[in-house]
């Protein structure tokens, strides 16, 4: 669980026929796929969101059309992603 007062901010993006949010935190950085996401991201930049999960692959077609739902959900710690980027760049 992640405190919101280390909420830095939110990027909704398309990812391919779906939708990724990045929830970036002082200390991780939540990456969360799935589609119609926009609600989703407006609740967490309100601190409203108190429970976020995934929806298991055989439930997806129960989900109305334009209701959001998660297929994935990634934590990553920034330590992580810093060691990742210079990897990258040797």
């Amino acid at each position: 669980m992640l405190p919101f007062d280390q909420f830095v901010y939110a990027d909704l993006k398309p990812y391919g026929e779906h939708q990724q949010l990045r929830l970036v935190f002082v200390t991780h950085e939540v990456s969360v796929r799935g589609d119609s996401l926009e609600r989703i991201e407006t609740i967490m930049q309100r601190k409203q969101l108190s429970l976020l999960k995934t929806l298991p692959s055989h439930q997806w077609s129960l989900i109305e059309q334009g209701q959001p739902f998660v297929t994935e959900i990634v934590v990553a710690e920034k330590k992580d992603l810093s060691k990742r980027a210079e990897k990258g760049q040797e």
